[in-house]
């Protein structure tokens, strides 16, 4: 569906605030078929955002994939 969305669970780096917050904005861009929102759905959009961009985040921070290295 998105394929132009990075996996951000590559590497031992995790991945930034940023770079969740723009694969956010990418998902919420391909599902709504708006790549800029009207001034009425702006609100809407970007709250949408700020939740995928958490829900993500908390994916990410909670995954544990096996034979990596925990950070201390």
């Amino acid at each position: 569906m998105c394929r132009s969305i990075k996996v951000l669970r590559a590497g031992a780096t995790p991945a930034s605030r940023e770079e969740i917050e723009a694969a956010a904005l990418q998902y919420v861009r391909k599902i709504s078929g708006f790549r800029q929102p009207a001034a009425h759905n702006a609100a809407v959009f970007d709250a949408a955002v700020a939740e995928i961009s958490a829900a993500s985040g908390n994916l990410l921070d909670s995954l544990e994939v096996r034979g990596a290295k925990k950070a201390s």
